[in-house]
């Protein structure tokens, strides 16, 4: 597996194939991460290759992609559907290159950030879309307990008030479920020694408190009142 991320300056020589400077002063034409995962995976049929693009949106996939887009159709990943790239290199097979069906691509983006946007048509139709929700369930208390020696009624109690304030964001119409807060937030690093109470605090008015403040930002009584609710009555603070 490999991991990769889009920003705005990334470009189609920095991720498929463009011409660097070499030690000797010239330019080498040079293949991207793209293009190396996709020569180990045909060089090696019987194992499954991922390749993770995160924040896919962030940039500017057709254009980052180029000729990739649509050799990552399904129906496309052989070699008879072979293509020449923009830069060619003397070492690429014959009729071009293809992606081979035992490498598999997966984006993650953030539709929710506003100053990005969305993907195009033309990519979309090459993706299966799978909306990853908050999990501030069961799975999320006993590893919390687990890892960080929380007590239950401790978790129980912060998964009440986070479930009660995601309701509320997706309720909202200027907001929606795309908006709700996750559980990376309310989620300790493993290991770690932790004074539940003073986290907790911390964690509310340091990150939760100034994100609903962004999400309120024209209510800012309701963002108040929202960061409130995460605090009030808590016993054990």
């Amino acid at each position: 597996m490999r991991a990769v991320q889009f920003h705005p300056n990334l470009s189609y020589e920095d991720f498929v194939r463009g011409w660097r400077p070499s030690s000797n002063g010239k330019l080498e034409l040079v293949n991207g991460p793209f293009l190396e995962i996709v020569e180990a995976a045909n060089q090696d049929a019987a194992s499954s290759y991922v390749l993770v693009i995160e924040e896919i949106n962030r940039g500017d996939p057709a254009q980052i992609l180029g000729e990739m887009l649509t050799l990552l159709e399904a129906d496309k990943r052989n070699q008879a559907n072979s293509l020449e790239l923009t830069y060619k290199h003397p070492e690429d097979e014959p009729g071009g290159v293809y992606l081979p069906p035992n490498l598999h691509v997966i984006g993650t983006m953030n539709i929710a950030d506003r100053s990005l946007a969305l993907v195009d048509l033309a990519l979309r139709r090459r993706f299966a879309f799978v909306d990853l929700m908050p999990e501030i369930g069961d799975a999320w208390k006993v590893w919390v307990r687990e890892q960080v020696g929380f007590d239950n009624s401790i978790l129980s109690d912060i998964q009440d008030r986070m479930l009660d304030l995601n309701n509320t964001i997706e309720a909202d119409p200027k907001l929606g479920r795309q908006f709700q807060v996750g559980h990376s937030y309310v989620t300790p690093l493993p290991g770690a020694e932790i004074e539940p109470a003073s986290w907790y605090r911390d964690v509310v008015e340091s990150e939760i408190g100034p994100l609903l403040e962004e999400y309120w930002f024209d209510e800012p009584t309701k963002a108040r009142e929202e960061r409130d609710k995460l605090l009030k009555g808590l016993g054990w603070l």
